[in-house]
């Protein structure tokens, strides 16, 4: 069994009974649930010295785990032909508006139906020899089911111009969200650390800086809906995973159907009204939208601005809250 090192750690003591499978993803935020089933299925995961292929079997505090992870293969990327919604596009990069549901690069349990499979068939064989070879032309990333804009290197000098200026923090970026609740201040600014939760390793939290990167988010009440909601316009300063759910969530304003951040409390559902709290209470993806990005053309030096308007579902989700 080729494979790399065994991964081997304890279950912390305030684990609570869970699905190995469930567990495992926590741990492994970079694969999907059917791999690690796959991965389970195949004998690469042992729980107290037992293999586990069971992947409804329950994990508890103080045991062993060990996961085996197999050698990764390096299947070639396929040119898929999925339909893109391109707002710019030269010689030298591509700057697409993402639809919600489509993820951005190939990765375990993932490998086809992304962003970089329709660019692969939208520029041809060159794209695969952009950057990183699993992620080509990738410079930055938004969320599976955040929708707008990202901009994506169509060449290697290009593709090291654009992420010096994320480095740099020159990059523009603004969201578009709907969050529970109306934020206290019209406008402010969000600064903490962000790393891995301590409790679920798929989760990033506000932590001490000694266990996290540093994180601004600038935002600004752009609309309140009753006392339940309210629209809010968010700037990032930095760009670190998941950072607008993140510092949303911290001042108590999670996103709307932010099923990781945006747990709903009785409290919340109180304040809406009969005929809107089934829309809003089962909305499908957390509501927020990339509506602007700015940059430096890599290779003119012109500097460039992008917007995209809401969606149709966050259009619908803006009615139906104005309604109230």
């Amino acid at each position: 069994m080729n494979s790399e090192n065994p991964k081997t750690w304890r279950v912390p003591d305030d684990q609570q009974n869970e699905r190995m499978d469930r567990y495992l993803v926590e741990n492994f935020p970079h694969m999907s649930r059917n791999y690690i089933q796959s991965l389970m299925v195949d004998g690469y995961v042992t729980l107290a010295g037992k293999t586990i292929s069971n992947p409804s079997a329950k994990v508890k505090p103080g045991e062993w785990v060990t996961v085996t992870l197999p050698e990764v293969k390096m299947t070639a990327m396929v040119a898929e032909q999925i339909p893109l919604e391109i707002v710019f596009e030269d010689d030298h990069l591509i700057v697409v508006n993402k639809p919600a549901g489509l993820v951005v690069h190939p990765a375990p349990g993932n490998e086809t139906g992304t962003l970089v499979n329709a660019l692969l068939f939208h520029c041809g064989e060159s794209f695969h020899a952009i950057g990183n070879a699993r992620r080509p032309g990738i410079v930055h990333r938004i969320d599976k089911d955040t929708s707008g804009l990202l901009v994506v290197a169509k060449n290697n000098d290009a593709h090291q111009a654009l992420a010096k200026q994320f480095a740099n923090h020159t990059i523009r970026r603004t969201y578009h969200a709907f969050v529970w609740g109306v934020v206290g201040k019209p406008h402010d600014v969000i600064k903490t650390h962000i790393g891995r939760a301590r409790y679920n390793r798929r989760v990033m939290a506000v932590c001490p800086a000694s266990k996290g990167k540093f994180a601004s988010t600038r935002f600004r009440r752009l609309e309140q809906f009753g006392l339940h909601s309210c629209m809010v316009e968010c700037q990032l300063d930095t760009g670190r995973t998941h950072q607008i759910r993140v510092h949303m969530s911290h001042i108590g304003h999670a996103l709307i159907g932010d099923q990781t951040y945006g747990r709903i409390t009785k409290n919340r559902l109180a304040l809406l009204p009969d005929a809107l709290a089934d829309t809003v209470q089962h909305f499908p993806r957390q509501a927020l939208h990339a509506s602007m990005l700015g940059f430096t053309h890599p290779k003119d030096g012109r500097r460039l601005e992008f917007h995209a308007v809401l969606p149709e579902d966050l259009k619908n989700l803006h009615k139906d809250l104005r309604t109230t």
